[in-house]
């Protein structure tokens, strides 16, 4: 590998050989079994390898961001939804699925209540003024994106559509098999997608690589019935481009006429494609990529 050692130096000091060297992992050359080498291909870089770390970071901090906002709306739409029986609806498990664990799910809440009461003000005031009485709203605000992610996977199904509806993810059932129709009502896609998008984001908190890895597989049939998504990969997707696509649309869903979509374009087309070492399969885009979420 080409390197400059200046450079090498001072990114060695700052970031490990270990995490770096996942980036130039696509440099190292195949011997004959289709194995990779511990060689370099001729014309290897070191500073394509530094590129291509800092486009996986911008891209990153995008999606963190991203992640932000759709959590807040989730919040927000299941509180609505929870929250027409009574602002207390939550506590009951028969509100949700019969195999949601309910028990389970709310000693993880209690948890974050008991952790948030020693510096949120206003956990402290429903401790001490309502008999320690938390209304979804005033709960919600402590949970983490897992635990909104379970709470939607354990509603009822026809919750979980009014949702997804609200979103505008309506399959088009007309062109689903019977067997894929039962599927679909029984459990939105959304479901899915919201657990794939949790292990994204807690990547995304941990600093961790987003490029050229594999996550959740989330199934695509009945999302690519609708125009949005019908550039994701037959049956499943488990690469970064699928949680991307999903991402733009909830995002122009709950922020209409945001400009998120095309940041992560640009990234993609500017920063990305334009590195030598990546393979365009490696984040799952499509042949037939506009170039545009």
């Amino acid at each position: 590998m080409s390197v400059d050692e200046g450079l090498a130096l001072q990114w060695l000091s700052n970031v490990s050989y270990y995490r770096l060297s996942a980036y130039w992992y696509p440099a190292r050359s195949m011997d004959p079994r289709n194995i990779r080498t511990d060689n370099f291909v001729q014309g290897a870089r070191f500073r394509d390898v530094v590129d291509l770390y800092e486009s996986d970071r911008k891209l990153r901090t995008l999606v963190h961001d991203g992640m932000e906002r759709i959590e807040v709306t989730m919040r927000t739409r299941m509180g609505e939804l929870l929250c027409v029986n009574g602002p207390l609806a939550y506590l009951e498990h028969d509100r949700f699925r019969p195999k949601f664990c309910h028990s389970d799910w709310m000693k993880v809440a209690r948890k974050r209540i008991d952790l948030a009461a020693r510096t949120n003000e206003s956990v402290k005031h429903y401790k001490y003024e309502y008999a320690d009485k938390y209304p979804f709203w005033v709960l919600a605000e402590v949970l983490d994106f897992a635990d909104v992610s379970r709470l939607f996977e354990g509603l009822p199904a026809r919750d979980q559509r009014c949702i997804s509806e609200g979103l505008e993810i309506v399959p088009d059932l007309g062109q689903l098999s019977l067997n894929q129709q039962r599927k679909v009502k029984a459990l939105p896609p959304l479901v899915r997608w919201m657990e794939q998008l949790t292990v994204v984001r807690n990547v995304c908190a941990h600093h961790g690589r987003l490029w050229n890895k594999k996550f959740t597989p989330a199934p695509t049939v009945a999302l690519r019935t609708q125009r949005e998504f019908n550039g994701l990969p037959e049956g499943q997707s488990e690469r970064i481009f699928g949680a991307l696509t999903v991402m733009a649309h909830l995002l122009r869903m709950a922020s209409p006429g945001t400009s998120w979509p095309d940041k992560i374009s640009q990234v993609i087309n500017s920063d990305f494609l334009r590195n030598p070492l990546v393979d365009p399969a490696a984040m799952g885009l499509p042949n037939n990529w506009s170039g545009n979420f």
